[in-house]
């Protein structure tokens, strides 16, 4: 059930595949205008959300880059962050002198993109940004803000296009508020 105009899961559809797909489109371009000078660009997505944002990303940078993951969580199975963050999995590459762009799905709370920074930025990169696709800051606990964002969103429970409600939904192609009556149908 993926027709936005059906699926009872959501009260509303903030962005549809269309508009999400535009904007991403945008955001490789400024991509390929900063780091047009980067000999070592790795863009490091932070899993799960990441994977549909980073993957569609990419197939509209032109700049040379290499790809890593973290795995890095607050949530421990919640639909809220519990302030405990954990580093499930980390880089396979050493990123001292180079060019790294964390990319995110979301930044909420900002407690473990926070954290995933620091740890990053010990590592003695050339530079550091970050990109998200969507930013809350009005849930900000956490003195963090995105180089550069897609979407501002409001203060909703949200799902779609890689963000999970119980690890569920990250397929759907459009982002919307989520029917919190359905989430015990989960």
């Amino acid at each position: 059930m993926l027709d936005p105009k059906k699926d009872k899961r959501f009260t509303k559809i903030l962005f549809t595949q269309e508009q999400i797909e535009k904007k991403i489109k945008e955001l490789a371009e400024w991509i390929n205008n900063t780091y047009q000078n980067s000999k070592d660009l790795i863009l490091v997505g932070l899993l799960k959300g990441s994977i549909p944002f980073l993957a569609q990303l990419m197939k509209n940078i032109e700049v040379e880059h290499a790809l890593d993951f973290i795995v890095a969580s607050s949530y421990s199975g919640k639909t809220n962050s519990t302030g405990n963050i954990k580093i499930i999995m980390d880089l396979a590459s050493d990123i001292e002198n180079k060019d790294v762009l964390i990319i995110e799905d979301i930044i909420d709370s900002g407690i473990t993109l926070e954290k995933v920074r620091d740890n990053l930025l010990s590592r003695k990169p050339k530079s550091l940004k970050i990109m998200t696709l969507l930013d809350k800051p009005i849930r900000r606990r956490a003195n963090i803000k995105p180089d550069i964002f897609g979407f501002e969103v409001p203060d909703e429970f949200l799902a779609g296009f890689g963000l999970d409600v119980k690890e569920k939904m990250r397929n759907v192609p459009y982002i919307g508020v989520f029917n919190k009556d359905y989430l015990d149908k989960l």
